[in-house]
């Protein structure tokens, strides 16, 4: 297994990102590494590399930001529903 750049690590977190609709925690989890190095892979690396792309990722995660409030709740709301069924 060869080891891959920092460049095409970058290029393949936007890639999944985009393709999944996917957070930078999620990302971060699939590929092994930190949230902090997939964000600056993908919101500083990625500037200089493919901007059209990064301006991609850029839109999928500020999609996320503006729904996590409500991802959220919906947890709060199946932890506490799991907690009246049970208790």
């Amino acid at each position: 297994m060869h080891k891959i750049s920092i460049e095409e690590r970058a290029i393949q977190l936007a890639h999944y990102i985009i393709d999944h609709k996917e957070t930078v925690r999620g990302a971060a989890k699939q590929f092994g590494i930190s949230k902090s190095t997939v964000h600056m892979d993908v919101s500083k690396r990625l500037l200089h590399i493919n901007k059209s792309l990064a301006l991609e990722v850029r839109a999928v995660l500020n999609e996320n930001k503006a729904e996590r409030h409500i991802r959220g709740g919906l947890a709060t709301k199946m932890k506490y529903s799991k907690m009246h069924k049970t208790g």
